[in-house]
């Protein structure tokens, strides 16, 4: 006999058993979950109680997933897991989720994220790795990324991801926060070498890539527009991926940004060393500050092209891109059914895959006012002249 808690018994022998993760990660009703858990517990001689599993109820702030996990070891867990967190406080622990199969469908990971954080199998069985051991760790099931999506923001990079969503077998990651707190590293940690750096971002992307189903094909992530300033580091850790940069004119951009800024145009919400701003910088007005962050989220491209494997596409070549430019450039000849699901993809809007998709570029264009228009022209005419010149000579060189 053991003295360990019930609880602690029946969380053991759950995961030591995959197939029922699997089972019990698949009940969203808390109730159900209770009742098939104390079952599957009875079956083997383990005598729970309905007041044993109350921890798997609705946590509608998610505070479980800022506590302590249960569960934690060096390896990875089976593969229907994924990162959920990097545990800052705890020394960049990995905490993980179970998936339940789940396909990452959502526009964003922290959708999906999110969704299995509230599957009660999650509120019992989260699951911690340290970070060193989540390094150095057996990767299991993990695949190859065959492409990255670098996009100045609100260039139709989501319409990309979700196009590539649709094709069968593939995993399409996007704006993983797990890359934000990797890609930071250095700023966040003392004595993080450029080795160690490249490292930590080679398993990260080889866990979030993980084949859940058994029959996944292609690995692409789509990125923060931010992330470009890491470009050196994502061709350090995989030289032969090939990638792409979206971009917009710079106007619609602004516009967008200034009807709902993304967190890296807010001032102090990412660090100012990322993108290399003086203090001056940092307090110059709100269009002038959007305009800096994204001339400089493109010019890490422009600056940078020589380290091979990238393609620019402008927004206004999209939807078309994808099949002209995009997927040739990752390596994909896609047969005629994988056609039809690419344009039934391309129809959607994007970001809310529930509607169709509706032109806005017109629209945007004619509320840009006076200070919108000159910011435009003051930081950042230059470096889209840079990205259309790029976008040119590719297709001079292609014709």
């Amino acid at each position: 006999m053991t003295d360990l808690p019930l609880l602690d018994v029946f969380r053991a022998a759950v995961m030591a058993d995959p197939a029922a993760q699997q089972m019990l990660a698949e009940l969203r009703d808390p109730e159900a979950f209770i009742a098939k858990g104390i079952e599957w517990a009875n079956a083997r001689g383990i005598a729970l109680t309905p007041a044993d599993l109350a921890g798997a109820r609705p946590d509608p702030l998610a505070i479980h997933g800022f506590a302590p996990p249960p569960q934690s070891g060096a390896a990875w867990p089976p593969r229907q897991w994924l990162p959920a967190r990097c545990a800052i406080e705890a020394g960049f622990a990995i905490d993980w989720y179970h998936y339940a199969a789940a396909p990452l469908a959502e526009p964003f990971f922290a959708d999906t994220r999110n969704r299995a954080g509230m599957r009660p199998f999650n509120q019992l069985f989260r699951y911690r790795t340290q970070f060193g051991d989540f390094i150095q760790a057996d990767r299991e099931g993990a695949l190859q990324p065959d492409g990255f999506i670098f996009h100045m923001s609100r260039c139709g990079s989501t319409l990309v991801s979700q196009m590539l969503a649709a094709l069968p077998g593939t995993i399409v990651v996007s704006e993983a926060d797990m890359l934000d707190m990797i890609v930071q590293l250095p700023l966040l940690a003392q004595g993080v070498s450029n080795e160690l750096h490249i490292d930590a971002l080679r398993a990260v992307v080889a866990a979030l890539g993980r084949d859940r189903s058994g029959t996944s094909q292609r690995y692409f992530i789509k990125l923060d527009s931010w992330h470009t300033l890491a470009l050196p580091l994502f061709r350090q850790a995989f030289p032969d991926v090939p990638w792409i940069f979206l971009y917009r004119e710079p106007v619609e951009v602004l516009v967008s940004q200034e009807r709902m800024r993304g967190t890296q145009t807010a001032p102090g919400v990412l660090p100012p060393q990322i993108f290399g701003f003086t203090e001056a910088e940092m307090s110059l007005p709100d269009v002038d500050y959007i305009a800096r962050v994204l001339a400089r989220t493109c010019s890490a491209v422009t600056d940078q092209w020589e380290l091979g494997g990238g393609l620019a596409v402008d927004y206004r070549e999209l939807p078309d891109a994808m099949l002209t430019r995009i997927l040739p450039h990752f390596g994909i000849d896609p047969a005629p059914g994988e056609r039809a699901l690419l344009d039934a993809a391309s129809g959607r809007d994007a970001k809310a895959p529930d509607t169709g998709f509706k032109p806005d570029s017109a629209r945007k264009r004619e509320e840009a006012g006076p200070a919108t228009r000159a910011a435009a022209e003051r930081h950042m005419a230059a470096v889209h002249a840079r990205l259309q010149a790029l976008n040119v000579s590719w297709h001079r060189s292609a014709s």
